[in-house]
């Protein structure tokens, strides 16, 4: 009997040892640094949907998924900053910030849904200047003869709008994927920079150095007179073309898909950057400080992306000059790079230098900005994508820089997918030469439907590099809960909740967009941050250091 008690003992001490062992080495659930926030919680249920007909699909269109855009900022000077999502062939939406990451649609209210086709990216603007955000949308993608002018929703201060592009002279009717408002001559007035697509055929074009051809000088029909890059001067209120005299390129050979705004030299006069997808060179635009800029990317930059998709600038390693970021198409897994990729030939790349198409290569580029020795100003470059970790993220179109974790560095994110894989090497060896020969045995046509539907389409992951300092970054798109894979394009940050670190809204293809919470505040409460707070129209500044 003793030693049966003994032995019960034994074993009551070693079941408290084994839960006290289980209790000290047992760890909470760690909190991702973003939360997704479901729609059905936070009321953006947004959708960019878009779907091939006869007579339009990725065939007559070929930026038929290149998405959607977003963009965030007060629209009723309530303190909380609220979310504007562009649809391709649906309504655009606006989202009123309830706090508490609510919101609450009112499109229909605001009459902002818009009446073109095929919105693509949006810019919310105080266009005049009467301290209320007015609402920028670009257009893109000829429906039934029709023009896609772009729209400006002046701000009625009462969360309504009314439509003015046409009297401000901003009913631009090219390919408009893009438009960046900043003040290029220093008056003290915005202007802007409308970014293009051409909506020639990349075939016909037939890698022509026609850089100098203004779109409206172009031998085409009067109809499709228009495109081309263009800057537009504010002059009182009406904005008016000053591409030429003011140095800008204006070409259909200018298929632009990114824009980017910021002092490159540090002359304190802002310079743009201009990625091109396709055989196009980017563009690199310098301030003159006189009305005009040169265009010095072959000066400046080594070589660049190919196909530059997204596009932007930040300090990344705070040394007060601003790098730029340009994603393209190349795979980091190895599987996605031999199926989907194919690398420019040693004969095209001759040929392309010969015609003046410089230096490019199919990967994401970060360019390092440096002043030279010897020289007192900024603006030189080195590309260090792949020293840095940066270079490869697949099909890759937004491309943000912003201090995700507040550590004092700026990060990257990037927007991934594209939802038909129109480059899927077995899809282009395989069934698309089986359907031209079935063709040119029938006679007839395959259906539209039939063709695309075999095209592959696999969502992937968005990617988030962490700036880890000394020029280096890390791959941190799980660790910090970007783990749903996706069709994603457009995509912008800010503050929803004013807890002092920076949310993210993403617009998707056939997929509902992605509204992200940032725990910063509360996942690293040793890093610091700055608030600027506004109300009753005053600003408080101040500074938290939270420990």
């Amino acid at each position: 009997m003793k030693k049966q008690i003994h032995c019960l003992k034994l074993l009551y001490s070693s079941t408290i040892l084994l839960l006290l062992i289980v209790g000290c080495t047992s760890k909470q659930p760690t909190k991702t640094l973003f939360d997704l926030v479901p729609s059905s919680s936070s009321g953006i249920q947004f959708i960019n949907k878009v779907e091939n007909t006869e007579d339009f699909n990725i065939f007559s269109y070929r930026n038929f998924y290149n998405g959607g855009g977003v963009a965030i900022g007060d629209l009723n000077n309530d303190g909380l900053a609220d979310v504007f999502l562009s649809s391709n062939m649906g309504d655009n939406k606006l989202y009123l910030n309830k706090g508490d990451f609510k919101f609450e649609d009112i499109t229909s209210k605001a009459g902002v849904a818009g009446t073109k086709f095929w919105s693509t990216g949006v810019v919310l603007v105080d266009i005049n200047a009467d301290g209320w955000l007015d609402i920028y949308v670009c257009n893109a993608g000829y429906k039934s003869d029709e023009k896609p002018e772009n729209e400006l929703f002046i701000n009625n201060k009462d969360l309504t709008f009314t439509e003015k592009a046409a009297e401000y002279g901003l009913n631009e009717d090219g390919y408009t994927t893009h438009a960046a408002f900043f003040d290029y001559d220093l008056d003290g007035d915005l202007d802007c920079y409308i970014l293009n697509n051409s909506f020639m055929p990349v075939n016909t074009l037939n890698n022509s150095n026609n850089r100098d051809l203004y779109a409206k000088d172009w031998p085409v029909r009067d109809f499709l007179k228009g495109g081309g890059d263009k800057l537009l001067r504010n002059d009182g209120g009406k904005y008016v073309e000053a591409s030429k005299e003011a140095g800008i390129y204006g070409s259909l050979i200018g298929f632009g898909l990114g824009v980017t705004v910021g002092d490159l030299n540090g002359d304190l006069w802002p310079d743009l950057y201009i990625s091109n997808d396709f055989y196009e060179r980017d563009y690199l635009y310098i301030n003159q400080g006189n009305g005009t800029f040169k265009e010095e990317i072959e000066q400046r930059v080594e070589h660049m992306s190919l196909a530059s998709m997204g596009a932007d600038m930040a300090d990344i390693n705070n040394d007060g000059l601003s790098e730029i970021f340009t994603t393209e198409m190349l795979p980091s897994e190895d599987a996605r790079l031999k199926a989907t990729t194919q690398f420019e030939n040693y004969n095209v790349y001759q040929l392309h230098q010969e015609r003046g198409f410089y230096h490019q290569y199919m990967q994401n580029c970060l360019q390092l900005n440096y002043t030279p020795t010897g020289q007192n100003e900024g603006g030189a470059f080195r590309e260090i994508a792949y020293y840095a970790g940066v270079a490869a993220s697949d099909w890759s179109w937004g491309a943000l820089m912003f201090d995700a974790d507040n550590d004092g560095w700026r990060d990257i994110y990037v927007c991934n997918g594209i939802y038909k894989d129109v480059i899927d090497q077995d899809f282009m060896d395989f069934f698309a030469d089986e359907v031209v020969q079935k063709m040119a045995l029938t006679g007839k046509k395959e259906q539209i439907n039939e063709v695309i539907s075999r095209m592959p389409s696999v969502p992937i992951l968005n990617k988030a590099f962490r700036n880890t300092g000394a020029l280096k970054f890390e791959d941190k798109g799980l660790d910090w809960g970007f783990s749903t894979p996706s069709f994603s394009n457009g995509a912008a940050y800010g503050d929803l909740d004013n807890d002092g670190d920076l949310d993210l809204v993403v617009n998707n293809v056939n997929q509902e967009a992605f509204l992200y919470k940032n725990n910063a505040e509360t996942a690293f409460p040793d890093h610091h941050h700055l608030s600027v707070l506004q109300k009753a129209k005053v600003k408080i500044l101040s500074l938290l250091v939270l420990r």
